[in-house]
């Protein structure tokens, strides 16, 4: 006979998790080793095919946890290309209890220049406390944590789960917003958690609650309708590279703080960056000044900035004596919380116009954008998570910023407006994503395994938690 008031079980202990979890880390790590082999970047000019092996590879693992269905799907770009294969997969929520989606993303950054790694990109490797190799952070790490902590819960698990692993983030996630158009009903979710964040520092956990916006923009300078000799001509005709390094000379001022018009911009963060720690964290020389103004951590979160990404001139072991008749830019416009792609491109055109010297011709050209995010603090889902982050890593979790973007969380938001978002990670400071010698520092794995099948656990405890799709 059924008991028709069962007990509730009793919540998961950290220290058996843990345990539990020690047992399994080398096949854990030996899965990851299998993901990092293989070199999945959603670039146009390379391989496909390695992406899709990827996404082969990450849709069967999902079948190995116990996913009940499986699919790895695609959807279109805005310019009507095929986009980068995704995993999607599912366990139906038992009733009355909420789903949640997992993100996370199989798809990597290109390696750069190899001969600045000190190890083989794609051969997982295990140096102390770490384990390199691209996308071992970031963000296969994610994939593991994901379906790892599925695993340590077993038939515990009380929660529906969608998985959904993109496959282009890198690449800018082009084909995002069509993904979650056409495939709503499958992803729908009361709580998103997405797993490509940092923490604050090794051994700290950190919930991301803001996210800068992005924009870019090109453009080009024009002087000359071709190009002339610069004895002939030089000290009187003005060429591209001066108008063009004046030009991006205004952009900022004497401190470095960004002096575009009409960029949004506020303080207020109270979490302390210590200089020391900034400047190990990011390899500032000693002697290189810091620029703006205002709190460490809010001139990262909360400001905006601008940054050069890209200049077409020639190289210096290419060059001549010549007078450039064109020079052409790219400008990256990170965007503080409250301000929006189109009023901050708007204010950068409009600044270029204003400023560009000596009557030279200014041509705009492409755009992107992606906006700013902040996280809901009074969502009784963030204090859950909260406990969990630091009940998993032994520490105090911290709210944190983020000054990279993500932008495909605003369409998250607007295509689930009712779901509780939550940006989590696996990578510290000094992981090293996007640059040579990526890694992972394996104790915040393992406390991230931990701290995601906890917040599962308590999820499902927590009554005031709506039902997707009932």
């Amino acid at each position: 006979m059924t008991d028709p008031n069962p007990q509730t079980p009793r919540p998961l202990d950290p220290t058996a998790l843990r345990s539990a979890l020690d047992a399994r880390m080398p096949e854990v790590l030996d899965t990851l080793t299998r993901l990092v082999a293989i070199p999945g970047v959603a670039w146009p000019t390379l391989d496909r095919r390695h992406v899709e092996d990827s996404a082969a590879e990450v849709a069967r693992l999902a079948r190995a946890v116990g996913f009940e269905t499986v699919d790895v799907l695609t959807a279109q770009t805005p310019d009507g290309e095929a986009g980068y294969p995704a995993v999607v997969a599912s366990i139906p929520a038992p009733p009355g209890r909420p789903t949640v989606l997992l993100y996370a993303h199989h798809d990597v950054q290109p390696v750069g220049d190899e001969r600045l790694w000190n190890t083989p990109p794609f051969d997982a490797t295990v140096a102390g406390d770490r384990l390199f190799g691209r996308g071992a952070a970031d963000d296969k790490a994610g994939i593991m944590v994901h379906l790892t902590a599925l695993e340590l819960l077993g038939d515990s698990l009380d929660v529906g789960v969608v998985l959904f692993v993109e496959g282009e983030e890198e690449a800018g996630s082009p084909s995002f917003r069509d993904f979650l158009d056409r495939h709503r009903d499958r992803l729908a979710a009361d709580v998103i958690i997405v797993a490509d964040s940092g923490n604050w520092a090794a051994g700290v956990p950190a919930l991301t609650s803001s996210l800068r916006g992005m924009a870019a923009l090109e453009f080009t300078v024009r002087t000359l309708d071709h190009a002339v000799h610069s004895g002939m001509y030089g000290g009187l005709v003005p060429d591209a590279m001066l108008a063009m390094t004046r030009l991006l000379g205004t952009l900022h001022d004497e401190d470095g703080s960004v002096a575009v018009a009409g960029l949004h911009g506020h303080d207020g963060i109270d979490v302390d960056y210590a200089e020391a720690d900034l400047r190990r964290d990011s390899g500032v020389l000693p002697s290189t000044a810091l620029i703006g103004t205002g709190s460490l951590a809010s001139r990262l979160w909360t400001r905006p900035a601008v940054t050069v990404i890209g200049l077409d001139v020639p190289a210096v072991d290419d060059s001549s004596n010549t007078l450039q008749d064109a020079l052409r830019a790219k400008l990256s416009i990170r965007l503080a919380p409250g301000d929006t792609p189109e009023s901050a491109l708007r204010a950068v055109k409009e600044h270029l116009r204003a400023h560009v010297p000596f009557g030279a011709r200014i041509e705009l050209g492409a755009e992107e954008s992606g906006s700013p995010w902040q996280a809901d603090l009074d969502d009784p889902v963030t204090a859950i998570a909260h406990g969990a982050l630091s009940d998993g890593f032994g520490a105090e979790c911290v709210h944190m910023g983020l000054g990279g973007s993500i932008p495909f969380i605003a369409d998250l938001t607007e295509v689930f407006p009712e779901a509780s978002i939550l940006v989590t990670g696996v990578e510290d400071p000094d992981a090293r994503a996007h640059s040579a010698n990526e890694s992972l520092y394996l104790p915040d794995f393992a406390s991230a395994i931990v701290s995601e099948a906890l917040l599962l656990d308590r999820l499902a405890r927590h009554r005031s938690i709506g039902t997707a799709g009932e």
